[in-house]
């Protein structure tokens, strides 16, 4: 776990969480990276294997497996494996397996080469090739194989799998530090960009457009315009029109609910295990209120300031994509 220092701006306006706090916090990082590369290699007797884990972003956890022939019956255990480990992201597993000379033997399909002998016995007086030869004859796809040597197959067999799935299992804990690694690196970035949500959300709060004084002049100039419009709108109606005026000028609600949304991320970002689809849902929640916050604004200084704020959520977004 990593211990970084974010620094919380202090607010202008408005009562939340982070009110009169102006001063570096302490917040435990724990998010892993879907992105990650892990190599690990063993060997038993004449086998020798290498595994190779590389992972990147996915929306769940996908295993492609690349097994040599033979192998395949491992599969089922190393995806059980990799499912304790992993919770997201597309990770591609490939092992591949060597067998030294000593462990090996060659053997000849002597039925494979008599059928390949006769057949050029019966084309003899219908074509005249020239003479086969012996490693041409050998060439042949099917006539020598390479096979172990184990003086008991089924035994050493079951003991090189233990000894394979064992090796992958180390090769799982290399990965999952290097994601580990990946996200402390993220979390120091997303931590400095929630920063700069929270500061443009100070700005927003404190822009003029913002302040009651010039909320209220606003809706005063506004109120005027209405009643010049139509000297005989019953008093209802100005009532409601008032209100509607009044609710499209006040962004206290949207800086409130930025408030918590902050909040909420850095009790994600200090949680273990997989946090980065809550944290894509609250990215989602930030470009809404970045996106009320600039249809409200009556002001060239506000409006700015929501479009650096959505720009910033994007970027935020981005980097939780890589979250897992």
């Amino acid at each position: 776990m990593l211990l970084l220092l974010a620094f919380s701006p202090q607010y202008i306006v408005g009562e939340s969480p982070n009110t009169a706090i102006s001063a570096f916090i302490e917040v435990a990082v724990a998010v892993s990276s879907m992105t990650g590369f892990a190599r690990h290699s063993g060997h038993l007797g004449p086998a020798r294997w290498i595994w190779e884990l590389k992972s990147v972003n996915g929306r769940s956890l996908e295993l492609r497996f690349r097994l040599p022939p033979g192998l395949d019956h491992l599969e089922s255990a190393a995806r059980a494996a990799l499912a304790k480990r992993l919770r997201r992201g597309n990770v591609t597993v490939q092992l591949t397996l060597e067998r030294t000379e000593a462990g090996q033997r060659v053997v000849v399909n002597e039925p494979v080469l008599d059928q390949l002998l006769a057949v050029q016995a019966r084309y003899a007086g219908r074509v005249d090739p020239a003479p086969l030869r012996l490693d041409a004859l050998l060439a042949v796809r099917g006539v020598v194989d390479v096979v172990e040597t184990a003086p008991d197959a089924s035994a050493e067999v079951e003991r090189r799998d233990a000894e394979i799935l064992a090796s992958l299992d180390e090769t799982a804990t290399a990965l999952t530090q290097m994601r580990a690694r990946e996200g402390a690196r993220l979390a120091a970035v997303i931590e400095a960009l929630l920063g700069e949500v929270a500061t443009l959300r100070d700005a927003a709060a404190g822009a003029a457009a913002a302040r009651p004084e010039a909320i209220k002049a606003r809706l005063r100039a506004q109120m005027a315009e209405l009643l010049d419009a139509s000297r005989a709108l019953p008093e209802d109606r100005l009532v409601q029109e008032a209100a509607l005026l009044a609710t499209k000028a006040d962004i206290r609600e949207e800086l409130d609910r930025l408030d918590a949304h902050i909040s909420a991320a850095r009790e994600l970002m200090a949680k273990d295990g997989a946090v980065g689809r809550q944290l894509d849902f609250l990215c989602q929640e930030f470009n809404r209120e970045a996106n009320t916050l600039c249809s409200k604004s009556g002001d060239v200084e506000l409006t700015a300031i929501g479009l650096k704020l959505k720009a910033a959520v994007e970027q935020l977004r981005e980097q939780i994509q890589n979250i897992e």
